[in-house]
């Protein structure tokens, strides 16, 4: 960051049982930028493009291989989203987590860990600090959960490989061995872990929640990442799934409002509030909906048979200015083979757009901005990032800075307009012994590929272009709502009185 990089957040946890009578909770997401791996913004921006492309590509394109599971992670340092959770009571284990709803289960490191390839990610004198899990319950092969995060391979089978002897099999008494490890897969990483149980508490401004016999990934090893996630997919080893079991009213609906950051360390103040189950708020004049009808743009949930913990919608068109670009149908809709739609991911960095519509935003966006600015090639190839301009040598002096409004269209007529600072990133490039400082702007979409050669889910919107929304997951209507809300006002007002 001016250095950038990842966020961790630990806090202490005083745990009391959820009073059930909640018509909600609200959880702290923290977003935070280190200073011990980037040495400019630049950097930083190559790092996250790269990495939002590869996770887009191999993840969303390559699906489920046998006993392999492609799941998705947060890939971008210093643009993701943690939570922090304790596990256990004695002693109370204190685990950051990534927020990420493009994943279906909860799983971290615990002791002995060994991540490899993990250089400036994970310090190994913080080993002692990994969670111990000697005093949790491992996961029976004959559970239901250890056929999903196999997935969904035969109870029988899973047994066979944990040797339970073939008359145990038969009569279904085979709870005394273990799940089977199991394999997960990402776009430059992997992980080996094994199935537990143990209680678990979630911080929170009020009350506290405390969950019995929750059950989760344990991770010895791992190839490229040291931290965990909090999966918020659709899926039964989610952790709003496994709320359910204690509160359904509360996941009937969850939503987030991520506060910007733009990666810029000065800007990180205050956490970003993620909601689970309805809420209102007072005002001077009494109470106010802040999730009705009126406030939010709401599209259809898209099922998809094949990538069934995703959340696809479907997007019908991108403006530019005032010239409206249609999407291909793909990304309108899902067939039966699980292509098409696009995934709103809170763990990937950048929206990603299938090459040719993209291209075509990305002429529109060219012929009205490239009349003022001078593209910034050096900064496109330094950051991967492709349109960038010297923003500081106009043609013409007295016009200020200004772009063109971008606007996502989504199937059933919501329209969400973005803010300037979602996709177009104004920063200081150069002085780094190269060339002189420069001021530069880029937009901040990504080409997602050749559609046409590809399966799977055809886009993504990613966390960038939704700071500053609150972005709502209605289970219960099967659909996704994004508000523009000021983001710190509403965690005060949300802990206004607990």
């Amino acid at each position: 960051m001016a250095s950038f990089i990842f966020l961790f957040f630990f806090i202490s946890v005083c745990v009391t049982h959820l009073s059930l009578s909640s018509s909600e909770i609200v959880l702290p997401l923290t977003h935070s930028l280190s200073e011990t791996q980037f040495n400019h913004t630049h950097q930083l921006l190559k790092s996250s493009s790269v990495r939002s492309t590869t996770r887009f590509r191999s993840h969303y394109h390559h699906g489920h291989l046998h006993h392999r599971r492609q799941i998705s992670l947060p890939l971008s340092p210093g643009s993701d989203y943690t939570l922090s959770c304790s596990l256990g009571s004695d002693p109370v284990q204190t685990i950051s987590l990534y927020m990420d709803t493009g994943s279906d289960l909860v799983w971290f490191p615990c002791a002995p860990f060994e991540c490899i390839l993990c250089e400036g990610k994970y310090d190994s004198s913080t080993a002692a600090t990994t969670p111990n899990v000697s005093s949790s319950v491992s996961v029976p092969c004959n559970s239901p959960v250890c056929s999903a995060v196999h997935s969904s391979l035969p109870s029988s089978d899973l047994c066979a490989v944990s040797r339970c002897p073939l008359e145990s099999i038969e009569i279904s008494e085979c709870s005394s061995f273990a799940c089977p490890s199991f394999y997960y897969a990402y776009a430059d990483g992997s992980l080996i872990a094994r199935l537990y149980r143990d209680s678990i508490s979630i911080p929170m401004s009020s009350p506290s929640l405390h969950l019995k016999n929750f059950t989760f990934g344990c991770a010895h090893t791992a190839l490229g990442e040291p931290i965990g996630i909090a999966g918020f997919g659709r899926g039964t080893l989610s952790l709003p799934a496994q709320l359910s079991n204690l509160s359904p009213h509360l996941v009937n609906s969850f939503s987030y409002c991520l506060i910007s950051h733009s990666f810029d360390v000065q800007r990180i103040h205050r956490p970003s509030p993620l909601i689970l189950g309805r809420y209102s708020l007072d005002d001077k004049k009494g109470k106010q909906s802040v999730n009705g009808e009126e406030e939010f743009q709401y599209t259809s949930m898209l099922n998809n048979p094949k990538y069934k913990y995703f959340y696809c919608v479907g997007l019908e068109a991108v403006s530019v200015g005032g010239s409206r670009i249609p999407t291909p149908e793909r990304l309108k809709k899902v067939n039966r083979n699980g292509d098409g739609g696009m995934v709103v991911d809170s763990g990937t960095t950048f929206t990603m757009l299938p090459a040719r519509l993209y291209e075509l935003v990305v002429s529109e966006f060219d012929r009205r901005v490239g009349r003022i600015y001078e593209r910034a090639r050096e900064t496109e190839d330094q950051t991967g990032l492709g349109l960038c301009y010297y923003t500081d040598n106009s043609v013409d002096k007295a016009i200020p800075l200004k772009v063109p409004k971008v606007a996502f269209h989504f199937v059933g007529n919501a329209s969400v307009v973005l803010p300037t600072r979602n996709y177009f990133f104004g920063f200081t490039n150069g002085g780094d012994g190269v060339g002189r400082k420069r001021k530069v702007g880029c937009l901040m979409l990504m080409n997602g590929g050749d559609d046409a050669e590809s399966g799977g889910p055809m886009a993504t919107l990613g966390n960038y272009q939704q700071q500053g929304f609150e972005v709502i997951y209605d289970l219960e209507k099967g659909r996704v709502g994004f508000a523009r809300k000021q983001c710190a006002t509403l965690w005060d007002s949300l802990n206004r009185g607990r």
